[in-house]
């Protein structure tokens, strides 16, 4: 049985590449995951109850724990159907506090998305969220991976002539606020940050 090995990864990182090989294995398979704290023990026990997968854990001599997960197959478990998501994004990064902290956490916050099953549908920027639509923004990257799997990006046209961001626009295509409520008041699933 192959062990993920994700110690000194932070988070989502153990929790996205636990499920990437749970994706891959047959019901009934194990996959195993060492961690090295207890935040990253709790967060996988959530991910697989979440599935409907069994769990169990052991800590190891050196202070690592060994993570069990088993498989299950579609028919017996997992997550369902969500419906349209929608996540509307209004700051450059996520929470308030720390900005530098903020911005880390956008970054992981938009990179686990580019791990679920099903995209969000829409994703909508405006205020300062349009610069991570722009040339330069650190998640960009991940953006583009988004699309691609068909999520819908669009920025807010006004936000991005307040910041003089529209001749930089990297990523989605341009719409207004009309727009913007029509898809939140729309959408199966909202999340606002």
């Amino acid at each position: 049985m192959e062990i993920i090995n994700v110690i000194g990864k932070p988070c989502p990182i153990p929790v996205i590449e636990a499920k990437k090989a749970l994706r891959l294995a047959q019901g009934g398979t194990s996959v195993q995951v060492l961690v090295d704290n207890d935040i990253a023990r709790q967060n996988l026990e959530k991910m697989a109850q979440g599935m409907g997968c069994p769990f169990s854990y052991e800590a190891q001599g050196d202070g690592t724990i060994m993570v069990t997960i088993t498989a299950v197959s579609a028919k017996e478990g997992g997550t369902g159907s969500q419906g349209d998501l929608v996540i509307s994004i209004g700051k450059n990064t996520l929470g308030s506090g720390n900005d530098e902290l903020g911005a880390i956490l956008m970054k992981a916050f938009i990179y686990a998305l580019t791990e679920l099953d099903k995209p969000p549908a829409t994703m909508l920027f405006f205020n300062s969220g349009v610069y991570l639509t722009n040339e330069g923004s650190s998640v960009l990257a991940d953006l583009k991976t988004l699309q691609a799997k068909g999520a819908s990006i669009s920025s807010c046209g006004t936000c991005l002539d307040f910041y003089h961001l529209k001749e930089t626009l990297a990523v989605g295509t341009v719409t207004n606020m009309y727009a913007i409520v029509a898809a939140m008041a729309n959408a199966g699933t909202l999340i606002t940050l």
